[in-house]
């Protein structure tokens, strides 16, 4: 059920930027990340497995919360003849425990790159995940990964205001959708930062 939740948070929190042409009977949107950037439509189907993939396989990866909370912001995508769809982005993803009326911060990461999707019967399927290096080979690979939207990523990943909206507008989603009692949230050693209900 909590799986199902966050599939269903992840199409609200897609839907904050604006709506599309509807799919297979879901709401279409494109990325909720479009509160910095152009708007780069993305086919909601795409974003429902990004944002599965986040939440479950790389959220998994960091120490457990009661919720796991994927936004990005796209910077690129691109579709090729045999229904390969490549999407290029700043993709974030964190687990919080709920503590009264605040949702705290367990643990969480950033992981730019390119998410190679195959088009399926049912939708997209996950084929590869290139994520750009840390430490001191960041940049390098920062440059090989984005190539010619190595700028946009760049002007992307330095917005920490406009990522800061977005993570609130997937916060305020998530809480909407699991009908929590949920008024803040909060990072560790930070204030708790006020979400609209």
């Amino acid at each position: 059920m909590k799986k199902l939740s966050i599939i269903l948070l992840v199409l609200a929190v897609a839907c904050v930027a604006m709506l599309s042409s509807c799919k297979k009977d879901k709401t279409a949107a494109v990325s909720s990340a479009e509160v910095s950037s152009e708007k780069i439509e993305v086919d909601e189907d795409c974003l429902f497995a990004i944002n599965y993939m986040l939440a479950n396989e790389i959220g998994a990866t960091y120490a457990p919360g009661e919720y796991a909370i994927p936004f990005e912001t796209i910077v690129a995508v691109e579709r090729n003849d045999s229904d390969e769809v490549l999407v290029w982005g700043d993709f974030w993803v964190f687990n919080y425990n709920q503590n009264g009326d605040v949702l705290e911060t367990v643990s969480g990461g950033n992981h730019p790159g390119m998410i190679r999707l195959d088009e399926v019967e049912y939708g997209y399927e996950l084929r590869d995940f290139e994520q750009v290096a840390d430490g001191a080979d960041f940049d390098a690979s920062a440059k090989e990964i984005f190539g010619e939207h190595y700028e946009a990523y760049k002007k992307v990943a330095s917005d920490e205001e406009a990522r800061e909206e977005v993570r609130r507008a997937a916060i305020e989603a998530f809480v909407k959708e699991q009908n929590l009692s949920v008024t803040q949230y909060k990072d560790y050693g930070w204030p708790a930062r006020p979400i609209a209900k």
